[in-house]
């Protein structure tokens, strides 16, 4: 059985896609830290982002960097933080985490919950600015 994520890819449950390419997803995180904290996958199930290949890793990468630049569009912030936790879900992934304070990317405070709508319309506003960008 699939990782939660590899159904998102598969498209066997929704999720807020933001991007994709041949090898990579980038999605709404549904309980996030601040308004537009996104993950990014890559399209292979594999559980640690250091057994990843090299080819993948660096892909996996450079797609985070452009939904990064995507998200710093929509969401205002002073940058975007990275994370790479990996525990809650077997399927290699970063988080890229608006912030405007170090706090906000504190993964022991209680989670937002938006609702489908405020899900669904940052996910297209940030969807419209990686589309145009790139």
């Amino acid at each position: 059985m699939g990782s939660i994520f590899t159904k998102i890819i598969n498209r066997e449950i929704p999720g807020y896609i933001v991007a994709e390419s041949a090898d990579c997803l980038a999605f709404l995180d549904i309980n996030p830290l601040v308004k537009g904290h996104v993950l990014v996958v890559p399209k292979v199930e594999v559980d640690y982002i250091f057994d990843l290949d090299d080819e993948t890793l660096a892909k996996l990468n450079l797609f985070a960097s452009k939904v990064a630049k995507g998200i710093e569009k929509v969401v205002p912030c002073k940058r975007i933080g990275v994370a790479v936790i990996g525990l809650e879900v077997p399927h290699a992934h970063i988080h890229l985490v608006p912030l405007n304070k170090m706090d906000d990317i504190n993964f022991s405070r209680p989670k937002l919950n938006p609702s489908q709508e405020e899900l669904a319309d940052i996910a297209q506003k940030i969807k419209e600015e990686i589309n145009q960008a790139f």
